[in-house]
This record gives C-alpha cells, structure tokens and sequence, in this order.
C-alpha cells in the first residue's frame, strides 16, 4: 500500500470512528445499552450516509481537505437522518441539531486540526 492509500484509508478510518463514537455517546447518555446489535442499529444510516459523502466528494483525492468534509459531513447528517426517519426511527428536532453539531465537530473538526497544523509546518 504506497504512502496517499494508507492516508485515505486512514482519514476513512477516522471518520468511521468518530460516527461511532458519537452513536456510543448518544446510546450512553440515553442509558441505552451498548450491545453490538444497538450500535449497530443506530450507526447504519449515518455509515451509509458517510460512504456516500465520501463518494459525492471523491474524498480519497484529498481525504483531509476542508470540501469534501463538508460534503461528507452533509451527506452523513442528511442522509443518516433520512434513513432514520424512512425506517421508522426517532429524527425529533433536537436530535436532528445535536447530531448536525456534533457530526460537524467531528467530521470537520479533524480535519481543520490537520489542515491548521499543515500550514503552520509550511510556514
């Protein structure tokens, strides 16, 4: 695997652990359990919608560049959201602005951290 393969599989990796970490946050404070099965249940949608942000954004060109996070961000939100609401699951409006946010933080957070950090090494 040469050097920009295993940078995109490892800002993919990162964004798949961060939609999870954000379904265990919720789960948790939900005093939901933490079985595989619920975590599961609640990450599909929003993995789904962040595959398909990757590829709406051709994320592997420039997996740690500012546009295609905010299109992989967008697209897991929406599309998350979406598939939530059409298989029949809770999208209340508070939900729908905690996940916007707290998916924002993540998804772009990251991202920004590198891209700062990059430009403060070429200065």
């Amino acid at each position: 695997m040469n050097s920009h393969s295993r940078r995109v599989a490892g800002a993919a990796a990162i964004d798949v652990v961060l939609v999870l970490a954000f379904v265990l946050i919720g789960r948790s404070s939900h005093a939901e359990g933490i079985t595989p099965a619920g975590v599961l249940g609640t990450a599909w949608p929003f993995l789904v919608g962040l595959a398909v942000g990757w590829a709406l954004a051709r994320a592997w060109r420039r997996p740690f560049a500012a546009a295609p996070g905010l299109t992989i961000w967008a697209a897991t939100v929406a599309l998350g959201l979406l598939l939530r609401a059409v298989t029949g699951e809770g999208v209340q409006p508070g939900f729908v602005v905690v996940t916007a946010l707290v998916l924002a933080a993540f998804l772009l957070g990251w991202r920004g951290a590198v891209s700062w950090r990059s430009s403060r090494r070429r200065r």
